[in-house]
């Protein structure tokens, strides 16, 4: 069973939605953030602006310290 082939004149595609598809491919990403603390580019996510290392690290030191305080009580 062949495939039925859609005349490229049926398809409208409105010239505006085109141009902006067009731009968005055609610029460049802007170059990732540096961490504060290491100078790496930080993790996309990052709101604090660390890479993923220093934000791991910095999840583990307020899990530590929050074990330490609740054995201190």
């Amino acid at each position: 069973m062949k495939k039925k082939v859609i005349p490229t004149s049926d398809v409208i595609i409105d010239p505006e939605i085109r141009r902006k598809a067009r731009r968005m491919i055609e610029k460049p990403a802007p170059p990732p953030a540096k961490c504060v603390i290491c100078g790496s580019p930080c993790a996309p996510t990052s709101t604090e602006g660390l890479c993923w290392v220093c934000r791991r690290l910095k999840i583990s030191a307020w899990r530590d310290s929050d074990t330490q305080a609740a054995s201190q009580e």
